[in-house]
């Protein structure tokens, strides 16, 4: 099959196109480094011609609630009329998981809102919403800091490795529309458990509180809003593999 996928440079989007390359697909990545830049529309007609399958794994170069709202439902309308015009089958889209259950957040209202246009646009779907990232973590722990303490939400998160999700769109990508299905990491711990954890393997020795009321990129975190429902698919990489694999300084 010949499959684009729009991000396809990305972290996520260059492991999906090497597994779909392994497999014997024409794996094509899209992204404005290719010459395909799905705001302007510049390239995307090309790059839809005789594709059965659209992977998108792209994420807002920006972080500001409007300008990350403009992206993706741009973004993502522009893609699904390319889409039509060119008969492609099967649209797969990569959100996040409980991004319908916390609208504080500027950034998970734009992902909402992409999901309404992918439901909007056409084409038969899947939507892959995914926990956050292992890559993340250290990132996250920060937003917290001050000082020699980092205060941190006690909501539930389920960390997930990328190459974890890379594994699973592209086996979602080869099969037939599915609509929505979840995928989160093995363990569900609060966020300021994890950033102790981080840090017993960094050696930070910030202090760590827990806070119920932190804010976690805008919102307050109560009921395991981030964390997966039943019947959702869960990664394999446990949170110590994934570090060992990708950021353990010794290896």
């Amino acid at each position: 099959m010949k499959i684009v996928v729009i991000g396809g440079t990305g972290r996520v989007g260059s492991s999906v196109v090497r597994r779909l390359a392994e497999q014997g697909h024409d794996a094509v990545p899209a992204s404005p480094t290719t010459g395909v830049d799905t705001i302007t529309g510049e390239g995307l007609a090309e790059v839809m011609l005789g594709a059965d399958v659209v992977v998108d794994v792209s994420n807002a170069p920006v972080w500001d609630d409007e300008a990350v709202l403009e992206f993706f439902t741009t973004s993502t309308h522009n893609q699904m009329a390319a889409e039509r015009a060119a008969g492609v089958g099967h649209h797969l889209a990569v959100s996040i998981v409980g991004c319908d259950r916390l609208p504080d957040s500027g950034y998970l209202r734009a992902k909402v809102a992409e999901e309404a246009e992918v439901l909007a646009g056409g084409v038969p779907f899947t939507i892959l919403r995914a926990t956050q990232f292992f890559e993340f973590l250290p990132q996250i722990v920060e937003t917290g800091a001050a000082g020699e303490t980092v205060r941190l939400s006690t909501g539930l998160f389920q960390f997930v490795g990328a190459e974890d999700v890379a594994a699973t769109v592209a086996e979602l990508a080869t099969g037939a529309p599915a609509g929505h299905v979840e995928l989160g990491g093995p363990e569900k711990l609060g966020l300021d458990a994890w950033a102790r954890r981080l840090f017993s393997m960094t050696g930070d020795d910030r202090a760590v509180i827990g806070d119920p009321h932190a804010r976690y990129y805008g919102t307050e975190l109560r009921d395991g809003e981030l964390t997966t429902g039943d019947g959702a698919r869960i990664g394999a990489v446990a949170f110590e593999t994934w570090w060992a694999a990708h950021m353990d300084p010794q290896r």
